[in-house]
Parts: structure tokens; sequence; C-alpha cells
């Protein structure tokens, strides 16, 4: 038996990479085969799944601090991911962020750093920002747009939110007051007017433009192509190569909900996996009523409680995944 184990983290208690190994730990059980394949949706944990840092610059991080950027050059492409210099977890979490000030800055500098190194591709996740600065500050921080050119620019994104509405969409997540997202709103719109102006790129009108609070619809007026981020990384990964072969998919998340179908990794998988006419199994930390009763669906949460889902998330993982192959090979 083949099986592609293809999770997303389970934010704060298991790394994609982690979970994966769980399920080839429960198909090794079994005698069957696994291909581990961490999947990412273009947020936090992108760089992880496509290799991992293997430099670091010191940047400015989303409220003028320097922070240490980890970050990745490979065979002229460059990995970026934007939580690293812009991030939330950065700035304090939402408590301590100071949503009218955070700044991309650092991303720009990491952008001017990969080109300086020699990549000829960089791909940027946006997920898990404190800002909502339209990318006005890595725009700065870039240094001369000439440096860019030939140089082809991936924005991966999980969201397809447009630009204006990054301050109402996602400001109160990043500690936003209602008054500061009418601030950030009122900012957004006349930044999407200077773009036009300046670039000549109409970024209110690009879907995914409002990425990590605009940072997708700066970097676009610039020049780059803006992706679904789990398109990206199945393609980097070539999951469905993978796929072709395979008697069952493993996939899943810390909590699963309606946007879990929408541009993430679970909903993603099950794409790709009915296209190759693959079966999926969804393990989760936990889920939304609406789509816990899928059939499909496994709840940690559920079946096991609060507590031992938090704190034993890999195990679980293997024992649910050992008893679906164990039932799997008793039919055959």
């Amino acid at each position: 038996m083949k099986v592609v184990a293809a999770p997303d983290k389970f934010r704060g208690t298991a790394s994609a990479a982690e979970v994966a190994a769980a399920v080839a730990r429960a198909v090794t059980a079994h005698g069957g085969t696994t291909v581990e394949l961490p999947m990412a949706d273009g947020g936090e944990g992108l760089l992880d799944v496509l290799g991992g840092p293997d430099r670091t610059s010191t940047v400015t991080g989303p409220l003028g601090d320097p922070v240490e950027a980890g970050w990745r050059l490979a065979d002229g492409t460059a990995v970026i991911e934007m939580a690293r210099a812009s991030g939330l977890s950065l700035a304090g979490g939402a408590d301590d962020n100071c949503p009218l000030d955070a700044t991309t800055a650092g991303v720009g500098e990491l952008l001017r750093h990969a080109v300086e190194a020699g990549a000829r591709r960089i791909i940027v996740g946006v997920g898990g920002s404190a800002t909502t600065d339209g990318g006005l500050g890595a725009l700065d921080a870039m240094g001369p747009l000439s440096r860019y050119r030939g140089v082809e620019l991936l924005v991966a994104c999980d969201v397809r939110t447009r630009f204006v509405d990054a301050a109402e969409v996602f400001g109160p997540q990043k500690g936003a007051t209602p008054a500061q997202v009418r601030m950030l709103a009122g900012r957004l719109e006349r930044l999407a007017q200077v773009y036009a102006d300046r670039y000549g790129v109409d970024v209110s009108t690009l879907p995914r433009a409002g990425a990590a609070g605009g940072l997708a619809g700066g970097l676009a007026a610039v020049g780059a192509e803006l992706v679904d981020g789990f398109d990206l990384v199945a393609e980097e990964r070539r999951l469905d190569v993978h796929l072709g072969d395979a008697d069952l998919v493993v996939t899943g998340e810390g909590w699963l909900d309606a946007t879990s179908y929408v541009g993430k990794v679970v909903g993603g998988v099950e794409a790709y996996a009915a296209a190759s006419a693959v079966p999926v199994l969804v393990v989760v930390g936990g889920a939304d009523d609406d789509v816990a009763g899928r059939a499909n669906v496994v709840s940690l949460v559920d079946r096991y409680g609060h507590d031992r889902a938090m704190a034993e998330a890999p195990a679980l993982v293997r024992e649910v995944v050992e008893a679906a192959v164990a039932d799997e090979l008793a039919r055959r």
C-alpha cells in the first residue's frame, strides 16, 4: 500500500513535517510505503516545506527593532517567509502590536539581500503578518527596482482578499481598533491610487492583493505575480506525480473550518486527489461543527479530548492512520 502524507502544520502542536512523519510510521507498521510531502498554502511554514532556511539576515522587524530572519537560496531560487521578518508573533501578538506603525520593511530588505546574492527567482510567502502598510515599507527597502529586471517574483498567497479590504478583514486580528481599521482602510485606498499613478498597476482590482495587509498588492505593483500558495507548493513538491500510483492520501491541519476548502491545504489536496481518483483521509486537531461531520474527517479533539489532542498530536495522528490503513487492507 502506498500512502502520500500531505498535511499542513497543526499550529501550536506539530509541524507539517512532524505530522507527515507520524503518518509514515503508521503506514510502515502495516508494511506499506509513504511519500512524505509536508505542505503549506503560502502562510507560515512555507519556507520549511520548501527546504528550510540556509541563510540568515538581520532586518527591520515589524515595529522597527532588528530581527534575525532565516531565508533560503538554492539553485538561483530564493524562498522568503514574510512572517520571519514582519510577522505578528515578532510584534508580540495582537495585544502588543502597533497596527498603524507595523512595517514590511524587513521583507523588502530580504528581497534586496536575495537579489544581491544572485537569486533569479524569488518565492515570497505572505501569511502571518503584523502589517497593514500595503507593502509600502517593503518597496521603500527593496532598493532600485532596476535590480529586479529579469527576476521572477512569485507571491504565494493563502487568501484572495482584495487590497482595500485587507484592513477590515485582517486588521482586528492584528490588534486594530474599529477606528484604526477605518484609518488603515483609508490609507490603503490612497496607496492604491499612488501605485496606479507611479507604476501603472491598479492593485485595487487584483484578487489576492490584500494578502499580508496589502504586501501582496505592493509587490504586484512592481511586477510580482500573485499566485495561490497551495498550488505553488503542490507544483514544487510534484504532488500530482506522487498521487499517480497512490492508494491513499492523508492530509490535515490544526483546525478545520469552511475556509479550509478555499485556497488552503486540505481543500487543495482533496482537489488533486479527486483528479487522480485517490481516496483522502483528513486528520485534524479539531473542526467546526459544519465540517466535522464529513465522512473522511477525523477530529483528534472529538476522538481523544482537547488536552490529549494538544499534547500528543503526532502520536494520535499515527493511531488514527494505523486504524484506517488496517481497515483498508482488511477490505482488500
